[in-house]
């Protein structure tokens, strides 16, 4: 039986890995890289120096594929997410099949933790579910952006007995309405704090965070999601991807 082992690496600092993810490294025999493009090599990199650090036997390899994207532009989210998710799910079952041998073990690098907005296990279930290949799967944690975002910043992710919610930044520009005091808004493409009604809420925003060009900013909207808005823009044009995180606070 193929065993295959998806392991959370943590939010860009390769200190942010486990004592259970080393482990788990050290029983692959192949790595699945899917590769994004020239201007996201360094996301691939890291998990080469992770391998290197923590690996002393290299006795493994990589199996690389492109990576899907999504539809971009004036199309239907759901449709769009859901086609991409279908072609992901193509290209793992064709590594899987091509690329590990009965009785090996294949290695799923996920930053961050594979339990938050990440789709490999949800996709490795589909694939189970569909028949066309036989493998088992474990899914070993990591240190989530969000808990590197607090982490950065000194604060807690929590109001002493209130509540934490994480939603995404398109859902903030629909206008969602939470009760709680502390909301870590992801994937916002958009600068989707500018929607927030209260100038005094708080933003503790983070990017590229544990990396050599992290960026962080802090204080009141009112204060700086003008500051926020423009780094953020110089800083993608800069890389030519961005990957932030930020967590706004009820005043």
């Amino acid at each position: 039986m193929k065993q295959l082992l998806v392991i959370g690496i943590g939010a860009g600092n390769p200190d942010y890995i486990t004592m259970q993810a080393v482990k788990a490294l050290n029983r692959v025999d192949v790595f699945f890289l899917l590769d994004k493009g020239h201007s996201k090599d360094k996301l691939l990199d890291l998990r080469r120096e992770i391998c290197e650090r923590y690996i002393p036997d290299p006795a493994y390899r990589f199996a690389e594929a492109a990576s899907p994207e999504r539809e971009r532009g004036d199309v239907d989210y759901g449709a769009s997410v859901d086609e991409l998710n279908r072609a992901k799910q193509a290209t793992f079952e064709r590594l899987i099949n091509d690329e590990l041998s009965d009785g090996q073990c294949g290695g799923f690098l996920v930053w961050g933790d594979p339990a938050l907005y990440d789709s490999t296990v949800r996709i490795l279930q589909a694939i189970l579910d569909s028949g066309r290949c036989h493998f088992e799967f474990e899914v070993i944690p990591g240190i989530t952006s969000v808990q590197a975002l607090t982490a950065r910043h000194k604060v807690p992710l929590n109001s002493i007995g209130r509540s934490v919610e994480i939603t995404t930044g398109r859902r903030l520009a629909a206008g969602q309405v939470s009760d709680a005091d502390s909301v870590v808004v992801m994937l916002d493409a958009e600068d989707s704090y500018h929607h927030v009604a209260d100038p005094q809420t708080a933003i503790y925003w983070g990017a590229y965070l544990g990396t050599a060009d992290e960026i962080l900013i802090s204080g009141k909207l009112g204060d700086v999601a003008d500051e926020i808005e423009r780094v953020r823009k110089a800083a993608r044009a800069e890389h030519g991807w961005i990957m932030d995180t930020y967590l706004l606070r009820k005043p």
